[in-house]
């Protein structure tokens, strides 16, 4: 069974512009920069029928290209961090796409996403991390400059079972314009 997600791939340029952010803080589990993504809906584990019916509704969506802006770095997890993340900011036209796939899907039958929408690259996951490590250096990389791409499409991506991370791949791409 694959387990799939949809999301944008990020330019080869900003990858490496992100992965210069890669050190200085323990427990860190570094994703590879050719890993990168703006994860859309994450599907999860189906069956090769749902994957193939996954992938004819996705081709369905009609979408404007939507600027991506990558504005700073944050953690996910609070007092328990669990990532290093670099934030995405959540413009109408990204919400407006993700929001179609998430309609998509329950259509199928699939259950509904359980996290709130919140776009973002995952650096990192992180592992027996402190606070105040992970405050201290989000402090030391705050002068990380705003980047803005504008994705040509979007992907459904495959990965292999594991704890996250990659690698990923492509399985089929969807124009956007």
């Amino acid at each position: 069974m694959p387990r799939l997600f949809t999301g944008f791939e990020i330019p080869p340029d900003l990858s490496f512009e992100l992965s210069l952010m890669r050190g200085g803080i323990s427990g860190a589990r570094w994703i590879d920069a050719e890993n990168y993504h703006v994860t859309l809906r994450f599907i999860g584990d189906v069956d090769h029928a749902m994957a193939r019916d996954i992938s004819s509704s996705l081709d369905l969506i009609r979408r404007d290209r939507c600027e991506i802006r990558i504005d700073g770095l944050a953690s996910f997890g609070g007092d328990k961090p669990r990532a290093i993340v670099a934030r995405v900011q959540p413009t109408a036209p990204l919400v407006d796409l993700q929001a179609e796939q998430e309609r998509l899907m329950r259509r199928l039958g699939l259950p509904p996403e359980p996290r709130k929408f919140t776009p973002h690259v995952t650096l990192a996951r992180l592992r027996s991390t402190g606070a105040l490590e992970v405050a201290d250096y989000l402090g030391m990389r705050g002068l990380f400059h705003t980047r803005t791409f504008t994705p040509q499409r979007f992907v459904l991506y495959s990965a292999r079972d594991s704890v996250g991370g990659g690698p990923y791949v492509v399985e089929a791409a969807y124009q956007l314009g």
